[in-house]
């Protein structure tokens, strides 16, 4: 079975067999790649057992779920935006509470194997619409450093969108096809990601700037780039992972785990688009 680059994602069965509809044509191009070399992908493994209560999850419900979480993310982030508005002093507090939040939810829902808990998906919407709105406010406003106006936020969401959109109809469509080793290459660029982004914070403790990855320069530009570029193609792996769960006849609750990781992928790429356009109207 493949693994995606979304840890919320990577506890999938490794079961290929008569599901509901997916996400598009993505895995009958696989299928055929399987049939002409001869070799399975992935080894075949049970399919979720689901109870007399529950019923198998459909692309209907990512759909919803997905919804909902992003809902609730929009609506928390307004409200931050607007109590950072009347009152900055309150904008570091939500940047570090939410953003810390958020990150010990993904952790717990990670390795607790909670990411199908929907009270855990809709606080860690909530935490990250907190951060993600004083975040917006703090790279749109002057006395932080910001570009000034709030145009560049709705360049970012639209910028966002566009990507994810544009990757669902790249999956959709077969045009780039989920493999093990287009898998290991996203992966591998991801960890260096972190690796360089963690090294640039702890530089920047000694040296002004760091490494120069965030500071507005050539190099930042470069490397929120590479970032951007990682993140969509994350989407790929997700929406394959989320086909294998729906092929597998995973339990419906498992539509908040889909929803839980498109979310994680959405809110980086948010991130660095806004940090991108702020680079550029610096100038």
């Amino acid at each position: 079975m493949r693994t995606t680059s979304n840890p919320v994602f990577r506890n999938l069965p490794k079961q290929e067999g008569n599901g509901y509809a997916s996400f598009g044509s993505a895995t009958a191009g696989a299928s055929q790649a399987t049939q002409q070399f001869g070799q399975p992908q992935y080894a075949p493994a049970e399919p979720y057992q689901t109870g007399p209560t529950s019923r198998a999850m459909t692309i209907d419900d990512v759909v919803t779920k997905t919804g909902i979480t992003l809902g609730v993310l929009t609506i928390s982030a307004l409200v931050s935006y607007f109590l950072v508005n009347n009152n900055a002093d309150l904008a570091t507090p939500l940047v570090i509470g939410g953003g810390l939040v958020g990150l010990v939810l993904v952790l717990v829902a990670t390795f607790g194997r909670k990411m199908d808990n929907p009270a855990i998906v809709l606080a860690y919407a909530v935490a990250e619409g907190l951060f993600l709105g004083a975040l917006s406010f703090m790279f749109t406003d002057i006395q932080f450093g910001g570009v000034g106006g709030s145009a560049l936020i709705a360049q970012a969401v639209l910028g966002t969108f566009g990507v994810f959109f544009g990757m669902l109809v790249v999956y959709k469509t077969g045009a780039i096809r989920v493999t093990p080793r287009l898998t290991r290459m996203i992966i591998g660029a991801l960890i260096g990601v972190v690796v360089l982004a963690l090294g640039n914070l702890v530089a920047s403790f000694f040296t002004e700037g760091g490494l120069g990855l965030r500071d507005g320069g050539t190099v930042a530009i470069i490397f929120s780039l590479v970032c951007i570029g990682i993140a969509a193609f994350s989407f790929l792996l997700d929406f394959d992972a989320a086909d294998q769960l729906i092929r597998a006849q995973a339990p419906e609750k498992a539509a908040w785990g889909v929803a839980f990781g498109l979310t994680v992928t959405l809110v980086w790429l948010y991130v660095e688009i806004l940090r991108l356009l702020s680079y550029f109207n610096n100038d």
